[in-house]
C-alpha cells in the first residue's frame, strides 16, 4: 500500500468477546483498514469515538444491561464525523428501527460475507448509506417512505399465505427457497410478492423488512 494511502480508522463495539476479536482478526486481514481499539462497554466506547475520532464504529447490536441504542443515544447528543455500522442477526427488530432513526449510516446482518462488510465500509466511508446487502443514496428517505405507508394503513389485507412470505423474505430466503418451503413455483412467488408490495407501499425487500418490523407483521398468523 502506497504511504500516501489513508488508512480507515475503526473501533469495534460489543459486549460479547468472541465476537470482537473474530471481527478484529477478520478487519485486520483487509488492506487498508486500522483497528483503533475493541471495547465491551457502551459509555466507553462513547468516550472512546470522542477521544480517538475513528472514521468508522462498528456496533453490536444485541440485548444487554446497557442496549447499543443508549450507545448511540449518546452519540448522538454530540455530533462527530464518526460513521457508525451496527451489526445485527436480523432486520426486523425494534433496535434496527431505532438505530436508523438515530442516524447510523450502515446496518449489516452478522452472518453476511465477509465482502458484504468490506463493501459497507467502502460505502459508508464514501458518504453513501448501507441497509442489508444494498448502498443507498439515503436510509432516512427509505425509513419515512415507510413511516408515511404506515401512517395511511388501516388494514393491511395479506392473506395467510402472503404473510408467510413476508416472514421468509424477511429471514433472508430467496425467491426459489420460498417457492421450495412452501411447494409452489417461483413465479407464483413472485407474483405473491408484488401484491404484498402493492398492499403495502413497498418497493423491494429492505423496505418490507422495515415495514414488518413497525406492525410486527411475522408476529401475525
Amino acid at each position: 500500500m502506497s504511504e500516501h494511502t489513508k488508512f480507515v480508522r475503526l473501533i469495534i463495539a460489543g459486549e460479547h468477546a468472541i465476537f470482537r476479536h473474530g471481527l478484529r482478526r477478520l478487519l485486520e486481514a483487509e488492506p487498508g483498514l486500522c483497528i483503533l481499539r475493541e471495547i465491551a462497554d457502551g459509555g466507553a466506547a462513547v468516550a472512546l469515538v470522542r477521544e480517538l475520532a475513528p472514521d468508522i464504529l462498528l456496533l453490536g447490536l444485541t440485548q444487554s444491561k446497557r442496549p447499543p441504542i443508549e450507545t448511540l443515544t449518546k452519540l448522538a447528543e454530540h455530533p462527530n464525523t464518526t460513521r457508525t455500522i451496527v451489526l445485527t442477526d436480523r432486520l426486523d427488530r425494534d433496535e434496527v428501527i431505532s438505530a436508523v432513526q438515530l442516524g447510523v449510516a450502515g446496518v449489516v446482518l452478522k452472518d453476511s460475507p465477509p465482502e458484504i462488510l468490506f463493501k459497507s465500509i467502502r460505502a459508508v466511508m464514501g458518504g453513501e448509506y448501507w441497509l442489508g446487502h444494498e448502498r443507498f443514496a439515503t436510509v432516512a428517505t427509505n425509513f419515512r417512505k415507510v413511516e408515511a405507508d404506515r401512517r395511511r394503513a388501516k388494514a393491511f389485507g395479506l392473506t395467510k399465505r402472503e404473510i408467510e412470505i413476508v416472514r421468509s423474505v424477511v429471514a433472508g430466503y430467496s425467491n426459489k427457497e420460498i417457492a421450495e418451503q412452501s411447494a409452489i413455483s417461483e413465479n407464483t412467488v413472485k407474483s405473491h410478492l408484488t401484491h404484498i408490495f402493492n398492499k403495502l407501499g413497498a418497493s423491494n425487500r429492505v423496505e418490507l423488512a422495515l415495514f414488518a418490523a413497525h406492525h410486527r407483521l411475522i408476529d401475525t398468523v
